[in-house]
């Protein structure tokens, strides 16, 4: 090969690794220019606002709204300014567990609340390219998938189907609660499924980790408690 095309080949090489950054950057930029203002612009601001209106919801003084104000405006674009990775289970439902209207929230949704690779490529583009402030991972207590899982591994039970694949996946998290004496494994199990979820998240590279580590993002634990509806950090 001449040595033309060789050094032809190590320039676009060595360009690779700003692929990703400007790629981002430049759809940040074209996004930013369709989106409304955003409602919280601080990453410790953003986690304020979801608790501040879980706060609201568990106390049955939700903000009043016509959710059809606003669907027009909404067509140019979004600034959701929080992320929830939470369980798809149909008693919790973000948007009303802290008081949010359309466009605030983007929401990824798995039985088990745990970080998919379609998952978190949604969760890096609302960082990166919309400015979502916070991700949580939302877990809730009763969640069947970790109940599942915890008498999978225990028991040696086979699930049908792909439902087998949620305990795959969530095993890494659950499985060292097993080994340690204590009492609610099951909530125990819950809360290990979260902890391991957000230090995945925290050090994802080449997006979310960065923006962690550069004061951008935060990533942050909790769950549902579903006779209160209050919302637990852990």
């Amino acid at each position: 090969m001449c040595n033309l095309c060789l050094s032809r080949r190590g320039l676009l090489s060595g360009m690779g690794g700003l692929t990703v950054a400007a790629t981002i950057g430049a759809v940040s930029t074209k996004a930013a220019l369709a989106q409304p203002a955003r409602s919280a612009d601080t990453p410790d601001a953003a986690l304020a606002r979801l608790m501040e209106g879980n706060a609201r919801y568990a106390s049955g003084k939700m903000a009043e709204r016509d959710f059809s104000a606003g669907r027009a405006a909404r067509t140019q674009g979004q600034a959701p300014f929080a992320a929830i990775l939470s369980c798809a289970d149909s008693r919790v439902a973000p948007e009303l567990a802290f008081d949010q209207g359309p466009g605030e929230l983007f929401i990824v949704r798995v039985a088990g609340n745990f970080v998919t690779p379609d998952g978190l490529g949604s969760l890096e583009y609302g960082a990166a390219v919309l400015g979502t402030k916070v991700i949580m991972v939302l877990g809730h207590t009763s969640c069947g998938a970790v109940n599942a899982t915890v008498d999978a591994l225990q028991k040696g039970n086979t699930l049908p189907g792909h439902i087998a694949d949620l305990v795959r996946a969530m095993k890494p998290g659950i499985e060292p609660v097993l080994k340690t004496a204590g009492p609610d494994l099951q909530q125990r199990a819950m809360i290990a499924n979260v902890q391991a979820n957000v230090r995945r998240l925290q050090t994802e590279k080449p997006i979310l980790g960065d923006m962690v580590a550069a004061g951008k993002l935060k990533v942050v634990g909790a769950y549902y408690d579903l006779p209160t509806g209050k919302v637990m950090m852990v």
